[in-house]
């Protein structure tokens, strides 16, 4: 990046993208190529300019900066060679592990779910999505307040028993950090109170709930497009519907039925957003009906699978449910004349449906 380029006001954020590969285990879904590709396009939906992505082998995890000194000092150059200001590792990364890898770097460092949590907040479009989003940022927040104040020294003394003589700075932000906590579930507590009267009055309606479940990006709120004649946001992007939308569609067969899609899934979907985000996805476990929306084209969708119904499976959709999940076999269009033809008969003989949401094909 040349100086005129950095004073760019429209000049995007330069990052690098890191995905840590532990060769010792031998649980992971994915193809490590697979899943930093994943990352490199998750790091692209909050509009950083990935210069740089890799895959970093890890023989062992070290505790306090998760690489080893070789691979943060070829980071390191890697940071300053491309001016980049932020790292994205694609895991887990401690709050001591952050604050060393952001001194040893120079750079800022966001986790994997500290990049999901972002990206949440940049979709979130109405003021439950931006509340739930918020909610989660704070429990993430809290747990990662050592990296603010790494001297403990610094302390305020004030009158009275809330704010007394040696509280020290972390102790004042996380009692502040519970406070929006607690207004924000209190919030949001109304708004699971709505919804369930919503529910309840539907339960009185003849029409049956079905809601699209899916892998993020799987096309789902393309198939209730076509489905519903709607309009929901539907692009070739990650989470772009972050606000459950509901439409009573007349079926071919003539019987009507309410319509649900609802945010879409990830691997490692970060604990808290599962949490803040429980008012929105209980949709998905009052439904009379689960479709679960497959990305058939992409070369993960085996693991994608099982991340999505990992997930369903924390939200409390029971095991008997699970197995009577619908699947709607997406996006065969991009599949060659050979492909698609054996994943018709593949879906046939699994009691699923092979279907392209973009063409209208099945």
């Amino acid at each position: 990046m040349t100086a005129t380029s950095r004073a760019d006001p429209r000049a995007r954020t330069r990052a690098l993208v890191v995905h840590p590969h532990f060769k010792a285990d031998r649980t992971a879904r994915r193809d490590p190529q697979s899943a930093l590709e994943e990352c490199v396009g998750l790091t692209a939906a909050i509009d950083l300019d990935v210069v740089s992505a890799e895959v970093a082998p890890l023989a062992s995890v070290k505790a306090g900066t998760l690489f080893g000194a070789g691979k943060i000092d070829a980071i390191k150059a890697q940071v300053e060679a491309a001016e980049a200001e932020v790292v994205v590792v694609d895991g887990a990364v401690s709050p001591i592990q952050q604050r060393n890898l952001e001194k040893a770097w120079g750079a800022k460092v966001l986790d994997r779910t500290g990049l999901i949590l972002e990206i949440f907040g940049a979709r979130a479009s109405t003021r439950e999505g931006a509340l739930q989003v918020e909610l989660a940022h704070l429990t993430y927040q809290k747990s990662r307040l050592v990296r603010s104040w790494t001297h403990l020294e610094r302390q305020r003394g004030g009158a009275g028993f809330m704010g007394g003589p040696g509280e020290t700075q972390i102790e004042a932000d996380r009692r502040a950090i519970d406070d929006k906590i607690v207004r924000i579930k209190k919030h949001l507590q109304g708004v699971v109170q709505t919804r369930a009267l919503h529910r309840k009055a539907r339960k009185k309606a003849p029409y049956p709930v079905v809601a699209l479940v899916g892998y993020t990006n799987a096309g789902k709120s393309t198939l209730f497009n076509r489905i519903t004649d709607a309009d929901v946001l539907a692009k070739d992007m990650l989470f772009a519907t972050l606000d459950p939308t509901m439409r009573a569609v007349k079926l071919p067969g003539g019987r009507k039925v309410v319509l649900s899609d609802t945010v879409g899934f990830i691997s490692d979907l970060p604990t808290q957003l599962v949490a803040a985000f429980r008012a929105t996805l209980e949709e998905v476990l009052e439904a009379d009906v689960i479709v679960h929306v497959r990305d058939m084209a992409h070369p993960e969708t085996e693991a994608q699978k099982a991340d999505v119904l990992d997930v369903l499976g924390d939200l409390g959709v029971t095991p008997e449910r699970l197995t009577a999940v619908l699947e709607a076999r997406n996006k065969i269009d991009l599949l060659g004349d050979d492909a698609r033809q054996a994943q018709r008969m593949e879906a046939q003989r699994a009691g699923a449906v092979a279907v392209s949401a973009l063409t209208g094909e099945g």
